[in-house]
Order: structure tokens, then C-alpha cells, then sequence
């Protein structure tokens, strides 16, 4: 009786989870893509003024130098050749 019991339950819930989450699924969805929209909207605005050039000004982009070390020093690589 207990496993038929468990088993009721099991299902109960499922089918329970089921129709609640076909219920407020598109809620959610809409909810999240209205959030999305607004924070691209905010990172396109925050570009846009950075990017604020008179005309007849020259800006020089330039790429930050990186303090690696190279990955050379790992070790030595050796090509095998297979021997009939």
C-alpha cells in the first residue's frame, strides 16, 4: 500500500509541475527577454557616448601588451615516424 501510495504522490507532482510550468513558462520567458533587451539597450546607449567623436579627430586604438611568457618553454616536440 505504501509503494502505491509513493507512486500517487510521484505523479501527483509531476503532472502537477507539469501543468503549472505550462502555465507560467511564457511569463517567465517574456520576463527574462524584456531584462535581456533592456541590458543590451543600456550596453548600446553606454557605447554610443563613448564613442562621441568631433569631426576631424583621430583616435588611435591600441592593443594592451601582454606580459606572458611564451608557451615554449613547456617542452620539446618530437615527430615519430612509424617503422614498417
Amino acid at each position: 500500500m505504501g509503494l502505491l501510495k509513493t507512486l500517487l504522490i510521484i505523479l501527483a507532482f509531476y503532472y502537477g509541475f507539469k501543468f503549472l510550468a505550462r502555465l507560467f513558462a511564457p511569463v517567465l520567458i517574456k520576463k527574462a527577454a524584456e531584462t535581456m533587451q533592456k541590458k543590451a539597450e543600456e550596453q548600446f546607449r553606454t557605447k554610443q557616448q563613448k564613442e562621441v567623436v568631433r569631426e576631424g579627430e583621430t583616435i588611435i586604438d591600441k592593443k594592451p601588451i601582454k606580459n606572458q611568457q611564451s608557451k615554449d618553454s613547456v617542452g620539446e616536440y618530437v615527430d615519430f615516424e612509424e617503422i614498417e
